[in-house]
């Protein structure tokens, strides 16, 4: 029998019931293919690209294995970046919201040591988190994994390429042998094939080939590019196709800061997002671009790994990737959910053979031109139509969205439409509004309340 919807899953109704709360009910074909095994118990290696709904191949195996009498670590998450484990954690949360009593925690780099070891202390059934501050905490034994059930790799061919592959031995260690072992990644190579021979015992292989009719709708197009000429073409090219948003992808951080710096002279809105930034800097910038604050982001593959923005409509290859693979993940930031995207890749000569490996592996050419008919125009720069306000209050302070949305609209006079997307997280929370209204927003968060509380507002 064929497998399409989570209701045919013999799984706690509790998570069939918080899925469907979320408007989730078919299953993806990777989904479809993975969790039966997974459930069954069997080591899975999954291979299917960005946004295809990985997640839940892991997040629902690892719920059925979860004792909530048990309070020990049962399940453990690697993922490469800080963005990519936070938005897993909130799968994990939003799934369990029916079982109750399931703690999730996330432990990655960049963030204070402190508070994580005091929530170490009151442990937790799923941890999520970089393998770097994982390992740490296990050398230093504040984290004991052996109770650990399940244990997942998340996009694995990303933290092999980060250099994580010996991490993964201190922190695999203390397991228990025969430890359920999930392992997705949206590549199959030699590297990934050498973990898998380490920590999965004879794993059913699910491969998602893309299906040339769900494809997305990118279209590809490369500049040629002189040294000097480079950081004018992109200029040129945002003037030119005015995207309302637009991520810049560079090969290295010293290229992050140089074109933010040459961008912001010139007026556009932008900012940068790179490995080296602390935590509280990345999510700042994450929510600006999010809410439609911000036209420019320019950032690293690495801190640009597992972003979940919708509605991008253009990405630009400040710099051919040296990895075909990794290019494939760049555009795969825009054309989500249906939509149409662009893709723009700036090609000097020394990049060639990279752009000609990118087009072996995609089966398709990326037509090249000349970038001399292209002209900066300083008064066509696109500015953005919202301003991000953040708030020190969020989810711990009982806030919800709909206080916001009540505070602006109904206490401050702010009309609806002015009032864009707003993100609630543990501690603080951001919220867009409009040009025009932003004064006002400031002025009633400064002197009124919400929920009979002052709040301190910063507009980013």
């Amino acid at each position: 029998m064929t497998i399409e919807t989570i209701k045919q899953l013999e799984i706690n109704p509790a998570i069939t019931k918080a899925l469907d709360a979320q408007g989730i009910f078919t299953l993806s074909p990777i989904q479809a293919q993975s969790l039966p095994h997974a459930l069954a118990g069997s080591d899975v290696i999954g291979q299917a690209q960005t946004g295809s709904g990985k997640t839940l191949c892991f997040v629902i195996p690892a719920l059925e294995k979860i004792d909530p009498t048990l309070f020990a670590t049962q399940v453990l998450v690697l993922c490469p970046t800080r963005e990519l484990a936070d938005q897993v954690a909130v799968q994990y949360r939003n799934a369990a919201k029916q079982i109750g009593n399931i703690k999730v925690m996330t432990i990655c780099g960049g963030q204070p040591m402190g508070p994580q070891i005091q929530s170490l202390k009151h442990g937790a059934h799923v941890v999520v988190g970089t393998p770097g501050r994982v390992m740490e905490h296990v050398e230093k034994r504040r984290l004991m994994l052996k109770d650990v059930r399940l244990r997942v790799l998340d996009e694995a061919d990303r933290m092999l390429d980060m250099g994580f592959e010996d991490d993964l031995k201190v922190i695999f260690s203390p397991m228990k042998k025969g430890v359920q072992t999930l392992l997705f990644s949206a590549t199959y190579t030699e590297e990934i094939e050498r973990i898998a021979d380490q920590y999965l015992t004879e794993p059913v292989i699910c491969k998602v080939e893309s299906d040339e009719s769900n494809k997305p709708s990118i279209t590809q197009i490369g500049y040629n590019v002189l040294p000097h000429t480079r950081i004018q073409t992109l200029k040129a090219i945002l003037t030119d196709s005015q995207p309302k948003t637009a991520i810049v992808f560079c090969n290295r951080r010293v290229q992050v800061t140089e074109v933010v710096a040459s961008l912001l002279e010139d007026g556009f809105s932008a900012a940068g997002l790179q490995g080296e930034m602390e935590q509280y800097e990345r999510t700042a910038v994450l929510n600006q671009f999010a809410s439609d604050a911000l036209q420019v982001l320019v950032a690293t593959d690495v801190a640009a790994r597992g972003l979940d923005i919708d509605d991008i409509p253009c990405v630009i290859n400040y710099t051919v990737s040296e990895e075909p693979e990794t290019h494939i993940h760049r555009i795969g930031r825009t054309a989500r959910a249906g939509a149409e995207g662009t893709a723009i890749t700036l090609v000097g000569d020394e990049e060639e053979h990279f752009l000609r490996k990118i087009e072996v592996l995609q089966g398709t050419d990326i037509p090249l031109k000349g970038a001399q008919g292209l002209r900066f125009h300083k008064n066509r720069i696109i500015e953005p139509e919202f301003s991000c306000i953040s708030l020190s209050a969020g989810k711990k302070q009982k806030l919800r969205p709909g206080d916001l949305v009540g505070a602006l609209t109904k206490d401050a006079g702010i009309p609806g439409d002015d009032v864009g997307k707003i993100a609630v997280q543990n501690s603080q929370s951001f919220i867009a509004v409009k040009l025009r209204s932003v004064k006002r927003a400031m002025n009633h968060f400064r002197e009124g309340k919400i929920k009979g509380k002052r709040v301190r507002a910063r507009k980013l």
